[in-house]
């Protein structure tokens, strides 16, 4: 085993319970600080497969972006944070064994495959590539509209953690 499988390996375990913490943990600022790191973790097995670009983007984008607008959305509405009431599901063991048995199930899947175990070819790095990429990006008939819904969605949340902040603001004078 080579080191950076041993790196891959890891990143991959840090970041599964990373992830697992996100849903897990019983404060929402908590939660949004265990994301932050499964999606650095998520950043790192990107490098480790020679995807720099999506690194990048992750990076940027979720971490930089998403990530920071989810943490000051818990800060104007704190009265979601100060809640000391439970904020788990009662019946959260039905929806874990589902997600259990949906693994397994991926797992013995893929095990079956037989490209599963080859090694990957390293991705060339062909500038003709990322064009087209980016061409999908900005294109209609590609990947734009997704990106704008999400703008949107993101800008209502936004807009409405300001509006809770705000009432609240008046309701205390």
């Amino acid at each position: 085993m080579s080191g950076l499988q041993v790196v891959f390996l890891i990143v991959a375990v840090v970041t599964l319970f990373s992830g697992v913490m996100v849903v897990a943990s019983r404060k929402m600022m908590h939660s949004a600080l265990w994301l932050i790191m499964t999606l650095l973790g998520v950043a790192i097995l990107f490098a480790t497969l020679q995807a720099g670009f999506f690194a990048i983007v992750q990076v940027l984008v979720y971490i930089g972006a998403i990530s920071i607008l989810i943490i000051f959305t818990l800060m104007l509405t704190r009265r979601v944070m100060d809640e000391e009431t439970t904020q788990v599901i009662k019946g959260w063991w039905l929806p874990a064994l589902m997600a259990v048995i949906l693994f397994g199930l991926l797992a013995g899947l893929l095990a079956t495959w037989e490209d599963f175990q080859g090694m990957l070819n390293e991705l060339p790095a062909d500038v003709e590539n990322l064009a087209a990429f980016g061409t999908a990006l900005v294109n209609p008939a590609g990947y734009v509209i997704p990106f704008e819904v999400a703008s949107i969605l993101l800008l209502a949340a936004l807009v409405g953690a300001i509006y809770i902040a705000m009432e609240r603001k008046e309701k205390a004078e």
